[in-house]
């Protein structure tokens, strides 16, 4: 059969894999904040909350390494149902989180747990960006089609940060998690009844090898996403969440509901707005009439062009003695210019991965360049507590300024149309 008679086929699996992704999603936002809120509250410090993420991101660099084999060897429908399966675990475990344990076991606990979790999103995610580059049709259908992913993927995850702070303002921790898990549960029983057919089902050659791209372009690409997502969680994760709170919060029990709702809404706000650019950065980029070479030249505008937005924000915290009003202000506004602009950032970086690579190879690219994704976040999530505890938002911000010029120096060195190193 061809590619294009197996089209309508595959795209009621896409729809699929894409629907279980959004639900996955929409828990993964949920708990994040969660266990953010919940944990300031019972008095953790920024470093403390900033380790119960970390085997979260370190499992997502393992999983992508080797996600793209086993989606190679198994099928992708294989990593979509271990996921969603080992996401459901992660929600019940949690639920037995018991108040009377010590803090270092309670920090370990949810350490493995948030690992289990990250484990889940990314097998999840391989999925459906690898089923794009399958199903997609070639040239601007396909940065369509990237972006639509992506951009609704990230919506769907805002949402899932006021749903998180909503829950545990209303719920609370417990019924919350318990809540989640059997939603998603129910979700997981209806595509392992209900899978349509339609994507690849494995090779068994697949070799583990074949996860290191040999492709310059792959390779620089993924460089610029470890800094590019570094600069985004090291204010993102800890810091501002954090920050928000001493300044809305007045102690009491009333004072912290509400604050969890701002804090939840913000944070649902700017996730919302990156996917709402995400999803439109092909009209934005005017990327039917424009062809890769174009693309990859706005790559590189758009890279430096995101690093004014931190600057500015140095700057502003430097100056300001305390938290302040106008710097309250200044903070969001700032940061919501900056997940606009960052949104283009990582819709070009989401496209030029599937353009870059070649179809018999997808999950083995798309594997790396995700796995250089969490790492970004690995770093981003340790530094986000480190440097607001140590120097405040100065440091964080001066940081996350350092991390974007990074990303933007990666991207110069893409060269259109490579793609095996050397030619």
């Amino acid at each position: 059969m061809t590619q294009a008679a197996a089209r309508p086929e595959g795209l009621s699996a896409y729809i699929a894999v894409t629907a279980s992704y959004w639900a996955f999603m929409l828990t993964d936002g949920a708990l994040r904040m969660l266990v953010l809120l919940h944990f300031h509250t019972l008095g953790f410090s920024p470093v403390q909350l900033a380790y119960l993420f970390v085997f979260y991101e370190i499992a997502g660099v393992v999983t992508n390494l080797c996600a793209g084999w086993i989606a190679a060897r198994f099928g992708l429908t294989s990593t979509l149902y271990a996921g969603l399966g080992l996401q459901v675990l992660a929600l019940l475990a949690l639920a037995q989180l018991d108040p009377a344990w010590t803090v270092s076991v309670s920090v370990l606990f949810v350490m493995l747990v948030q690992g289990a979790s990250g484990v889940a999103k990314d097998l999840a995610k391989m999925s459906s960006k690898s089923a794009v580059k399958l199903l997609a049709p070639e040239g601007e259908g396909l940065f369509r089609w990237v972006a639509l992913l992506t951009g609704s993927k990230n919506m769907v995850k805002g949402a899932g940060f006021l749903l998180g702070a909503t829950l545990l303002a209303t719920l609370g921790f417990v019924w919350a998690v318990l809540g989640m898990a059997a939603i998603l549960g129910a979700i997981l029983v209806a595509v392992l009844i209900a899978m349509p057919p339609g994507l690849p089902k494995g090779r068994r050659g697949a070799k583990f090898s074949e996860v290191f791209s040999k492709s310059a372009n792959v390779n620089w690409l993924s460089a610029a996403r470890v800094f590019l997502f570094g600069a985004r969680d090291v204010w993102f994760v800890v810091g501002i969440p954090i920050y928000f709170y001493a300044v809305l919060s007045d102690g009491t029990v009333e004072g912290n509901r509400a604050a969890f709702f701002q804090i939840g809404t913000f944070m649902a706000g700017w996730v919302i707005l990156y996917g709402l650019v995400q999803a439109n950065a092909p009209r934005i980029l005017r990327a039917k009439s424009r062809p890769e070479p174009e693309l990859v030249a706005a790559a590189r505008g758009w890279a430096w062009t995101l690093l004014v937005v931190p600057v500015v924000l140095t700057i502003a915290a430097t100056i300001a003695p305390a938290p302040q009003t106008w710097l309250t202000v200044t903070v969001v506004a700032g940061l919501l210019a900056f997940g606009a602009i960052f949104a283009v950032n990582s819709s070009l970086h989401s496209y030029l991965i599937l353009s870059f690579t070649q179809a018999e190879r997808v999950t083995m690219d798309v594997g790396f360049y995700y796995m250089a994704n969490a790492a970004g976040r690995l770093a981003g999530t340790l530094l986000s507590g480190l440097t607001y505890q140590l120097g405040g938002l100065p440091l964080m911000f001066g940081t996350a300024a350092a991390m974007v010029a990074a990303s933007a120096v990666a991207v110069g060195f893409l060269r259109p149309g490579q793609r095996v190193a050397g030619v």
